[in-house]
């Protein structure tokens, strides 16, 4: 069986993935075709159901939890990473209904995180991650919701940070903010499904391993990303929880995806979120 594998290039996903898809380690599994994407990008295409094994943001989860299953590993959480609304001028607005927000998605957990804090935000224009700074920066919106390497380039750029949605998070659960994950279909063999959630969290383990391994790979992705910035990016986004959830992590992302249901996005999600395993088969 040939299955696709999907992530993005951005460097968290490219270090993590580094050991699977270039064979460093003998796998029972090995992905078929790789595809490299936006994650906004790969959450339509969760949403499609074209996707074997994807990355996908949390934000998605609550849409797509009857069709994929989220692997122990892989997953993208933590404290102090979450994403940040920043504008011109660091003067909070008098109306917050009034602001037109770039959003690096609409089905991203930026944009889940947004609806939570502040519903009455609801003039919202998508667009590529990448390019949200500069439309602040030119005056096309009055706010940016920004993600990934932007937390690292947005003072440099003249931008101020209005709200720190990472923050609101953990002080409403004191728990990590759930960012983004892997998942798998549900139709998939139990056996096969069990084999590509350990062979990831091998590759995540190799990483941490042998970063100078692995690193090659994450470069060759992030050609125009300063190279300190790339290594801040990794340090923030693959952690503890990125080779292992936990009881921790699992209850952040259960707060989340059943807020979906609280804001009356989706009626409904599955009882079990997460693809579970014997403690035989945990290597981690």
């Amino acid at each position: 069986m040939v299955l696709e594998l999907a992530f993005s290039p951005c460097p968290n996903d490219t270090f993590i993935f580094d050991a699977l898809v270039n064979g460093r380690f003998n796998s029972a599994w090995s992905p078929g075709p790789i595809a490299l994407a936006d994650v906004e990008a790969l959450n339509l295409k969760a949403l499609s159901g074209m996707a074997d094994v994807t990355k996908l943001s949390f934000g998605t989860l609550p849409y797509v939890a009857h069709q994929y299953q989220v692997l122990d590993a892989g997953s993208a959480l933590g404290f102090g990473c979450g994403p940040l609304l920043v504008a011109r001028q660091p003067t909070m607005p008098a109306d917050w209904s009034a602001l037109r927000v770039a959003i690096p998605g609409k089905h991203t957990s930026a944009n889940l995180l947004l609806s939570m804090a502040f519903p009455q935000i609801t003039h919202k224009v998508e667009m590529v991650f990448s390019d949200i700074e500069q439309a602040v920066i030119s005056g096309q919106v009055d706010a940016g919701l920004i993600i990934h390497e932007s937390r690292f380039t947005y003072a440099s750029k003249g931008l101020s940070a209005l709200v720190d949605l990472g923050a609101w998070w953990e002080s409403q659960y004191q728990l990590p903010v759930p960012l983004g994950c892997i998942v798998v279909k549900r139709s998939l063999p139990e056996p096969l499904k069990l084999d590509i959630q350990q062979s990831i969290r091998r590759s995540v383990e190799f990483a941490f391993a042998q970063p100078e391994v692995s690193m090659p790979y994450t470069e060759a992705h992030a050609q125009e990303m300063d190279r300190e910035v790339m290594k801040q990016h990794i340090a923030l986004y693959v952690n503890k929880y990125s080779i292992s959830l936990g009881a921790e992590a699992k209850k952040a992302i259960q707060h989340m995806v059943h807020s979906a249901v609280r804001l009356g996005l989706v009626q409904s999600l599955p009882e079990q979120l997460f693809l579970e395993e014997s403690g035989a088969l945990h290597q981690g």
